[in-house]
């Protein structure tokens, strides 16, 4: 007898956000649930189940949503004490290490744009 696992690896969330928009876009469209959930599954290479559950979470958001733009690995030295304090915040917020760094990055680039333009 011969068991095989067929493991699928998890979506990223900008492959969740287009076929969360595809799901959206279809129902907008008047397609009906059963054809919908069929071209989805076909477009994306998806179970039917996976298929209604992204048409059930398409139908209440009522518009297409962001598309989350791909991370990609980098990796950074920084003091220890720094990474101390980023490890205690994350675990106060919640937030992972990546969310809090993209966040502060984004932020210091915004300041650093406009003082920039001020002063060039």
């Amino acid at each position: 007898m011969v068991i095989r696992l067929c493991l699928m690896a998890r979506s990223t969330k900008t492959q969740k956000s287009l076929k969360l928009n595809a799901a959206h876009r279809l129902l907008s469209r008047g397609t009906d649930v059963a054809g919908a959930a069929d071209i989805l599954s076909r477009e994306f290479g998806i179970s039917p189940r996976q298929a209604y559950r992204y048409l059930e979470d398409a139908r209440p958001i009522g518009r297409p949503i962001p598309v989350a733009e791909p991370s990609v690995p980098a990796t950074f030295k920084i003091p220890s004490d720094v990474l101390r304090q980023l490890r205690a915040y994350s675990a106060v917020s919640g937030l992972t290490l990546s969310a809090i760094l993209t966040r502060a990055v984004k932020s210091y680039l915004t300041l650093a744009s406009r003082q920039r333009r001020k002063h060039g």
